[in-house]
């Protein structure tokens, strides 16, 4: 049986994936990778990767996201986990206070290191800020931004969405998912 390893102190991220690879031993690695002082996602996914394969030494991945707010001029992009240290949600939501172009997204890029290279694979979720936090805890949620963040064509939060709504999202709000791209091409070429 294949075995992939997922390097991460995300639980949200982990539990999220695993729904990806029912035919394959999938297991996560709990640790805090260093990351860059960059605000290139592939850059950053790179040195993680590079880092986790020499603590597991067998093929693994690395995920990084970055947010990007269109009328912050993408701010705060790579520095997610910065913005949300400092100024949280709310302070997110107090810089966007009357402001009408709501748009944002997230990016993401994860790499797959099997020993030999590293392949990439990425995705994008667009939608707009919500004025106010809404939802609650979910063992999938990977980031408070879940709080805030309305999918494209939809009024909901990914902290309000079951689980279905958010896999059924895909279908009509153009959001890319790195997991699945990888999940699918892992699959096709084992």
């Amino acid at each position: 049986m294949d075995r992939i390893v997922f390097v991460t102190h995300n639980k949200g991220k982990a539990k999220a994936a695993e729904k990806y690879f029912e035919d394959i031993e999938f297991t996560t690695f709990n640790y805090d990778l260093d990351e860059p002082r960059s605000d290139d996602l592939k850059e950053i996914v790179t040195a993680k990767v590079k880092q986790a394969f020499e603590i597991v030494k067998t093929p693994c991945i690395a995920l990084d996201t970055g947010f990007f707010i269109e009328a912050l001029n993408g701010f705060p992009r790579a520095f997610v986990n910065f913005a949300l240290d400092t100024i949280g949600i709310d302070g997110i939501l107090k810089l966007m206070d009357g402001v009408e172009n709501r748009s944002c997204k997230f990016d993401e890029c994860l790499a797959f290191h099997d020993g030999k290279e590293i392949h990439y694979f990425y995705g994008t979720s667009p939608g707009h800020l919500a004025t106010k936090i809404k939802g609650k805890d979910r063992a999938e949620k990977w980031s408070d931004l879940w709080y805030i963040f309305e999918p494209n064509c939809f009024t909901k939060t990914l902290a309000e969405m079951t689980e279905q709504e958010r896999q059924d999202r895909r279908a009509v709000d153009g959001s890319s998912s790195a997991l699945i791209e990888f999940a699918n091409w892992y699959k096709a070429n084992r």
